[in-house]
């Protein structure tokens, strides 16, 4: 039963991170990490009209503008990825 268990859980796992992509792995970086957190709230501001009107608002800026910055701010949220190192 306890095999049967580990499989089902191991198969939801695989099922979860196949779906969405940025739920992680083990051999997730750092990096790799905060950027998806970044991603996925300025996507999340981005889909609630309310939060972006407030923080177009907030800026003095039109909408449109505040949406564009968040979508051109989704390409390297954190700044260019740091170096791999090459062993």
């Amino acid at each position: 039963m306890s095999s049967e268990l580990r499989y089902t859980a191991n198969t939801q796992l695989e099922h979860l991170h196949a779906r969405y992509t940025g739920t992680g792995h083990a051999d997730l970086t750092k990096y790799e990490w905060i950027t998806h957190q970044h991603r996925d709230s300025l996507a999340s501001i981005m889909g609630h009209p309310p939060l972006l009107s407030y923080l177009a608002i907030a800026d003095g800026e039109a909408m449109g503008r505040v949406r564009f910055e968040m979508t051109e701010r989704m390409l390297q949220p954190c700044g260019p990825p740091p170096r791999k190192d090459d062993d």
